[in-house]
């Protein structure tokens, strides 16, 4: 398999010079170009390491050309067939015997550093009035790349020719650059996206506790095929296996009773999210970006309160810790109702979803009060 065409960067240090987008506290040493094979793929690595914290922190560059989407997302998509087709070579010549030459291997490490490169340099193009939502949405796929590459690398000059672990490397960069083209197109689009994310995190919370409250105690049956298993041998058999053998791993009545409106309100909190969805995608429009930014961002905070409650509710219960993160929880689900009622998604901010989806809210967080004032007090 040939090569792909990669220009060789310019300078007396090669590939291996420091560039504007590794840190600029770990500058890598340059490599001889007569230095071994596997000596250039572990500086290779290392230089790929150097980009990854400046991607995670950098800013779109200023820029006077008018920004084209079109324009961004053909160089994007073609940066990653680039990427792919080096990681492909890479991958291929260094799994069998002989290893490449140091001049073949220099050239190798050259192309792969600079289709990198250019892969980080189209995202840096990508402007923050496009959307920070979409921006985040490019970066991931970005940083999935370059850090799969690097892996590769990695995995290459460790076990040079053992195909299988070079070969699940190797997919995981294919993988990654095949996730480019199905990125959202625009803001509004990528908005949608990680709302639909949100939406499918707080609706699997609610499905394992309404199973949890199914079964009423998680441990209730293992115990009871202990006990059946042991009965001549009981003594000391649960310390022995690491099962539970007190009572602060089940569940009280007080407990369940206090999981019902927590079950609720997590019930509520995907009803949020869903009809946030729905309003974005019905009048969203994708010039207001800075809008739709703060919908995602505030958004994107329900499910981590969802799982924080979710597992407080998992025995020994702390009534006070679920009060507090069922407390955090509604807080962050009014904001999002608030945000949303003031943004253009909603053209009729008196929308009766909200005032009732709000109410709902009020309620459950009024029952886990009365459940939970004894704590307080105490």
């Amino acid at each position: 398999m040939t090569a792909g065409s990669g220009a060789a960067l310019a300078g007396p240090a090669g590939p291996w010079r420091s560039t504007e987008m590794a840190s600029p506290a770990a500058p890598a040493a340059a490599v001889p170009t007569s230095a071994p094979p596997l000596e250039q793929l572990r500086h290779l690595a290392v230089e790929l390491r150097l980009l990854i914290p400046g991607v995670r922190v950098g800013e779109a560059r200023e820029t006077t050309k008018e920004f084209n989407l079109e324009t961004f997302w053909r160089r994007l998509n073609k940066a990653a067939v680039t990427v792919s087709r080096e990681a492909t070579t890479l991958t291929v010549v260094f799994s069998r015997l002989p290893l490449p030459s140091p001049q073949e291997t220099q050239r190798f490490c050259e192309q792969v550093h600079d289709s990198i490169k250019a892969m980080i340099a189209v995202y840096y193009s990508l402007p923050k009035d496009q959307g920070t939502t979409l921006r985040k949405l490019v970066r991931g796929a970005t940083l999935d790349i370059v850090d799969g590459m690097a892996q590769l690398v990695e995995v290459l000059y460790v076990t040079p020719a053992q195909s299988s672990e070079n070969l699940i490397s190797y997919n995981s960069v294919w993988d990654s650059c095949q996730q480019v083209p199905r990125i959202p197109r625009d803001n509004k689009a990528a908005a949608l996206s990680v709302l639909t994310r949100s939406v499918n995190f707080v609706k699997d919370a609610h499905e394992e506790m309404e199973q949890a409250v199914e079964e009423c105690d998680p441990y209730c049956g293992l115990l009871n095929d202990i006990e059946e298993d042991n009965s001549d041998h009981h003594d000391g058999v649960e310390d022995i296996l690491g099962c539970p053998n007190n009572r602060d791993l089940y569940w009280s009545e007080e407990d369940q009773e206090l999981i019902i409106p927590c079950l609720a309100l997590v019930r509520a909190s995907k009803a949020c999210l869903k009809r946030i969805r729905v309003s974005v995608a019905e009048n969203g429009k994708k010039d207001q970006v800075a809008q739709l930014d703060d919908i995602v961002d505030i958004s994107d905070e329900i499910s981590p309160s969802v799982d924080d409650l979710a597992l407080s509710i998992y025995p020994p219960v702390c009534h006070l810790t679920v009060r507090i993160n069922s407390t955090k929880l509604v807080s962050v689900l009014k904001k999002a109702l608030e945000i949303t009622r003031a943004s253009h998604v909603t053209p009729q901010p008196e929308d009766s979803w909200i005032p009732l989806l709000i109410n709902a809210v009020d309620h459950c967080m009024n029952r886990i009060k009365e459940l939970t004032q004894n704590e307080v007090e105490s």
